[in-house]
């Protein structure tokens, strides 16, 4: 761990965060570096509520087990479309006595604001390996074995979970309630592409790893793979936890470092103390 006092000690600090683009160069300012911000993510609607509307009607019908939740977002999204419909209230009682898997604190908090109750929670990092460790360890209370299981997606599918799920016998329906697109201002990727092709990138903060995802692929769609590739061979990356970091990887770029929680904030400031442990070392 950094033990240094967080300093990116004017650094050229790239992040492609979105819904927190403000905070996130604050806190970049904060610890002396020079914040470079291009939003690489939004989160847009489905063009119909009708998976939403089918997947709550089902489960008000009983027809579920359970329900894995992935994110606050989703689940909102779930919620304002069946508010929609006409039937909140029918669908957050039903919710109620199903079985609800939250895959961590951001689910947690719209159940609460449902009242409705969490049978269980992953832990940090918040990993669909966390949520499949939240459900073997009440195996003997309820197995997976035949259990019918409906998964709340997020902006795309995670195979593994599905995976992980059907290995062990349960019968599940994945349902995605929004979906991640390029947002609709790609200008500030497009400089943020051309400044890692020049080298201009000291150090890229990561907070999903589809923000990667999204940025990689304006700099293919600009002809700057190799050139941006090898501008960023001497940056270092933070990664907000294991998915993020395995996204990097995919691309060939290894995380200098991970966050020791995946916390936006703590993210920023354990990237900070780490140039500032290099700096003085």
């Amino acid at each position: 761990m950094p033990t240094a006092s967080p300093d990116f000690g004017g650094k050229r600090v790239l992040a492609l965060e979105s819904r927190r683009a403000a905070e996130i160069a604050a806190l970049i300012t904060t610890f002396g570096g020079r914040a470079i911000i291009a939003p690489a993510l939004r989160e847009a609607p489905l063009d119909s509520d009708e998976p939403s509307i089918d997947l709550a009607r089902r489960i008000v019908a009983g027809e579920f087990d359970a329900v894995i939740l992935l994110t606050g977002v989703g689940l909102r999204a779930l919620d304002e479309a069946v508010q929609r419909a006409g039937f909140a209230a029918p669908f957050r009682a039903a919710l109620g006595r199903t079985r609800v898997i939250a895959r961590g604190p951001k689910p947690v908090t719209v159940l609460r604001e449902l009242s409705v109750p969490v049978w269980a929670s992953a832990p940090e990092p918040n990993t669909w390996r966390e949520v499949i460790a939240a459900i073997d360890a009440r195996r003997d209370e309820w197995p997976l074995a035949g259990a019918r299981v409906a998964v709340q997606e997020y902006g795309v599918s995670n195979p593994p979970l599905l995976d992980a799920l059907r290995e062990r016998g349960a019968s599940v329906t994945a349902v995605p309630t929004y979906r991640w697109e390029m947002p609709d201002d790609i200008e500030p990727i497009q400089t943020a592409a051309r400044l890692a092709a020049g080298s201009e990138i000291d150090v890229v903060i990561i907070t999903s790893g589809v923000q990667f995802v999204h940025f990689w692929r304006v700099v293919q769609d600009m002809g700057l793979e190799a050139e941006a590739r090898r501008g960023l061979s001497r940056a270092k990356f933070a990664s907000i936890g294991p998915t993020a970091s395995a996204e990097l990887r995919r691309h060939g770029f290894e995380p200098s470092l991970e966050a020791s929680r995946p916390k936006m904030g703590l993210l920023v400031r354990e990237a900070a103390a780490t140039e500032a442990d290099g700096v003085r070392s």
